[in-house]
């Protein structure tokens, strides 16, 4: 059973993907923030992580620099749902998370296909060519 570690502050967000990944036999830790995730992390093995970019405390760009460099050999797949007044002009947060070490994004909100599709494609592409593709 594949294991998955979310990491997300807003507890919607996080049943809404546990209950999705259990009902398609994942096993689901939830962590409650970076700091929680990090914990998690150093307790238990995962096969994919999901992690939000925008959280209170730990950033999401630091929590994905410092999973990845904890763990490099668990997928990193970052979520973000923040959204900008003037979008022509915003940066591509969710294309940063992948220089920093994410293996693919999620834009919140996001279909449970989506969650699916990247959750498996993370679990089962060889880390090097799941890194270029982006949801």
């Amino acid at each position: 059973m594949p294991r998955v570690l979310v990491v997300d502050d807003d507890p919607m967000v996080s049943v809404a993907i546990e209950v999705c990944l259990t009902r398609k036999g994942f096993e689901v830790t939830v962590a409650d923030g970076g700091e929680a995730g990090m914990r998690a992390l150093e307790a238990s093995d995962f096969d994919v992580m999901l992690i939000d970019v925008f959280m209170p405390h730990m950033r999401g760009f630091e929590s994905i620099r410092m999973f990845y460099e904890r763990k490099p050999h668990i997928p990193i797949i970052a979520m973000s749902g923040y959204a900008f007044a003037n979008a022509e002009r915003a940066p591509d947060f969710l294309r940063m998370t992948i220089e920093l070490g994410a293996a693919c994004c999620l834009r919140k909100p996001f279909t449970p296909d989506a969650l699916l599709t990247s959750v498996n494609q993370c679990i089962t592409t060889p880390k090097a060519t799941a890194r270029h593709s982006k949801k």
